[in-house]
């Protein structure tokens, strides 16, 4: 969902690369990168999808345009955030009706979608505020530097080519950990209303 929220905004504001590549699909085949898939096999916590084409050319204000490519995929990570905590909120009721053929039918069948559900809450949460955190190659740095003024956007720019570099430092060394654990747990259970 978030890679086909980047091409579906990038479409909608003039580009038409991701449908041309065929990566306005929600099958997660299309989507697979190599070397991210098998970074989550290996480390069984980082990996990555393959980025969605966009050409900024196609743009009629790139610098604009760009930002709103960039804030789609979180946004969309926030909106299936919402959606599983609020399945997370009706589902008890209409699960209701399992308990009446017993305890242990409603424990089988409920208690494993509620936990899925939670567990989709925290990690659409995860996933949106660690992709808005401003450094390349994440979509935070190009909404920020949508924001910047032009000198200091190109500025910010010569940061990309060591970005990943740094990503990786932050991962490593626990910082980001610190940084945004504590809003994704904040916000995780602020939407699942102190649900599981």
């Amino acid at each position: 969902m978030h890679e086909v929220a980047h091409g579906l905004v990038a479409y909608k504001l003039g580009d038409p690369t991701a449908k041309a590549a065929g990566r306005l699909s929600l099958n997660p085949i299309k989507h697979l990168d190599f070397f991210g898939t098998l970074a989550f096999v290996l480390t069984q916590a980082i990996g990555w999808a393959k980025p969605v084409p966009v050409d900024p050319r196609n743009f009629k204000n790139p610098r604009r345009d760009m930002m709103w490519v960039a804030l789609a995929g979180p946004l969309a990570n926030f909106a299936l955030a919402a959606l599983c905590a609020l399945l997370l909120r009706i589902f008890p009721y209409l699960l209701y009706p399992l308990s009446l053929f017993g305890k242990q039918i409603l424990s089988f069948f409920g208690k494993p979608l509620l936990l899925m559900l939670a567990l989709g809450v925290q990690l659409n949460v995860g996933l949106a505020v660690f992709n808005l955190l401003p450094v390349p190659p994440l979509d935070g740095s190009k909404i920020l530097a949508g924001l910047l003024p032009r000198p200091l956007a190109y500025q910010y720019a010569r940061l990309e080519p060591y970005g990943f570099i740094l990503l990786l430092l932050l991962i490593f060394t626990g910082t980001i950990q610190k940084i945004i654990l504590p809003a994704i747990l904040k916000l995780s259970y602020f939407l699942r209303g102190g649900w599981l």
